[in-house]
């Protein structure tokens, strides 16, 4: 499992339009020419842009949730310097209605079956208002105490609920980070090398963000793809300047998303 740990430590985060395509900037047709070097991202990560995107009063394909006792697992922690684990946490086997189950692992440091249930109980029904496409390869869920940034990759949501509260929660984003973690889980390993993909990079001339700026392979999938559905699924709850100004900066990434007919349930 060591091999995958740089997957693992990614960080992080309506009316379809989807048939609109966006205009490619005439000239950056040429990838050849691409500065990026000379770019400037509108953002300095995309978690951040709108608390709206997905909120908790939409659908979850959650269905129900089922104790499963405790088992060895091993599982990833980001506390004291980060590093695996073997521990025996409490397990969980959560449903959704678009036949997808993930395991959550529960640190047995929460103590009793009952503390972990509300962690479960918690972060589940969260979890199905992300779309299939972005759950469809998430097969574990971490969940560990502590004030420490959420992960996503090696087929895995990695959650600290006291960051949580205190980042995510009180900005409204918990959502839009858990689509920025499920893309690294679900989409990387098809596309973040896709030679369409790195084209579409060069043709575009700039990263939707700072941060996918200066990771260009590990995170422009993920902060590209909050933006995508933002403009493309709930454009209603966005301004028409944040649209227009997503829509100028990654015109082709957001034609490469659309060529790939992603699963959006439950969002559609």
């Amino acid at each position: 499992m060591r091999a995958t740990l740089a997957v693992l430590l990614l960080f992080v985060g309506c009316e379809n339009s989807g048939d609109d395509q966006a205009q490619v900037p005439s000239d950056n047709q040429n990838p050849e020419d691409c500065n990026f070097e000379a770019s400037t991202p509108p953002f300095s990560g995309t978690i951040f842009i709108d608390p709206d995107i997905i909120t908790a009063n939409d659908s979850t394909s959650f269905t129900g949730l089922t104790y499963s006792g405790t088992g060895t697992r091993t599982m990833y922690d980001r506390r004291n310097g980060g590093g695996w684990i073997t521990l025996e946490p409490f397990l969980f086997s959560a449903s959704y209605n678009d036949g997808l189950e993930i395991e959550i692992q529960i640190n047995p440091e929460y103590g009793s079956v009952e503390n972990a249930l509300i962690q479960a109980e918690k972060y589940a029904p969260v979890i199905g208002r992300i779309t299939t496409e972005l759950r469809k390869d998430v097969k574990t869920v971490w969940i560990h105490k502590g004030f420490e940034s959420f992960g996503g990759g090696n087929n895995n949501l990695l959650i600290y609920p006291e960051w949580s509260m205190e980042y995510y929660e009180r900005q409204g984003i918990l959502e839009e980070t858990l689509v920025h973690e499920g893309a690294h889980s679900s989409l990387d390993a098809y596309h973040a090398n896709d030679a369409e993909w790195l084209l579409a990079q060069k043709l575009d001339c700039n990263f939707i963000s700072d941060y996918a700026k200066k990771h260009p392979i590990r995170e422009d999938i993920a902060e590209s793809y909050l933006t995508y559905l933002a403009v493309r699924y709930r454009s209603d709850r966005i301004s028409p300047e944040l649209k227009t100004k997503i829509e100028s900066a990654i015109p082709n990434r957001i034609k490469y998303f659309d060529s790939h007919k992603f699963d959006m349930h439950p969002i559609q």
